[in-house]
């Protein structure tokens, strides 16, 4: 089948809609110890694993772009690294389930040998296992290609999303392909997945963040656009959308969190200050879903929405 064309809304056009809808929201700051003085943002949704609350965290110090991945869990309201557990030296981590076993990933900075303080690259990596103490590497993402997103679909298959930039994917468009198990994950896989040309305009850019298997079988997805202003500072505003896996068609975007959601806080650097970045959506089926985010490069965040969803189901 054909996939449906629907005519490329910009950030700008998306917000309009966004802010003409009144909604009811309430945003909790995460608090975070055993890190130092370093920023903790970029959280994935908390999951549950051996009766515990876990969530991933980029941790960072605010003047640099190298950054480890920690396991946090959370007593009396504050967030810790979780005993025992490895961290990875990566960026931006997500996690999903697939046939019962803990996917895990993020983006891994590659340096210049001659100038380590250089960012030359960066390769997203994948590790797998059913035990969080021993997860293994199994699969690497292509050179610069962030936010690919893995969802085990109705029939078991593995769906992936993919986010090529250049000749393809311009400042980055999401791609979308299914395999039929995580065997079969590997940089062919995610070059020759098909990517959507009418999502975003060519002087904007956006990925996939995290995928939900809907109760109709199709797959809602969670991820972020974002835009340069005259003045070069970033602009990322958290989406959400619905894909037919077996057509390829896709809902029209919708923009469901602004930074102006959360309250003034700290940034990174100037040109990051109206960022969030979508970690990942827990629905609860009441008609109310909790989104977490990092705001600014600096913060993280939970924040109850309505879910955004429950239109696609």
């Amino acid at each position: 089948m054909k996939r449906k064309q629907t005519k490329t809304r910009t950030c700008t056009q998306l917000l309009d809609t966004f802010y003409a809808n009144l909604r009811t929201t309430r945003v909790e700051k995460l608090a975070f110890s055993g890190v130092g003085n370093r920023d903790v943002y970029n959280i994935t949704a908390p999951f549950r694993y051996n009766g515990e609350e876990v969530i991933m965290g980029r941790v960072e110090e605010r003047d640099s772009e190298f950054s480890q991945v920690f396991f946090f869990t959370c007593e009396n309201e504050v967030w810790s690294p979780r005993a025992h557990t490895h961290t990875y030296n990566l960026q931006d981590p997500f996690y999903s389930i697939i046939n019962g076993e803990l996917i895990v990933g993020g983006v891994e900075v590659i340096t210049d040998p001659d100038e380590p303080e250089k960012i030359m690259s960066w390769v997203t990596q994948f590790y797998r296992g059913f035990n969080i103490d021993s997860l293994c590497h199994f699969s690497s993402g292509p050179g610069t290609m962030k936010d690919i997103r893995l969802i085990e679909l109705t029939d078991g298959r593995v769906g992936v999303f993919t986010r090529p930039q250049g000749i393809r994917g311009g400042r980055g468009k999401i791609g979308f392909t299914i395999i039929p198990s995580l065997d079969e994950l590997n940089e062919q896989t995610f070059i020759d997945a098909e990517v959507f040309q009418d999502q975003f305009v060519p002087s904007e850019w956006g990925g996939a963040n995290e995928a939900h298997l809907l109760k109709n079988g199709h797959v809602g997805v969670l991820g972020h656009i974002a835009c340069f202003d005259t003045i070069d500072n970033k602009h990322y505003y958290s989406i959400v959308f619905s894909l037919n896996p077996e057509t390829k068609e896709t809902s029209p975007i919708k923009i469901i969190a602004a930074r102006s959601d959360f309250p003034i806080g700290p940034g990174k650097r100037p040109d990051l200050k109206d960022v969030i970045f979508s970690g990942g959506l827990i629905r609860f089926g009441t008609g109310r879903a909790i989104l977490s985010v990092g705001v600014s490069d600096a913060e993280a965040y939970h924040i109850d929405i309505p879910d955004p969803f429950d239109e696609y189901e």
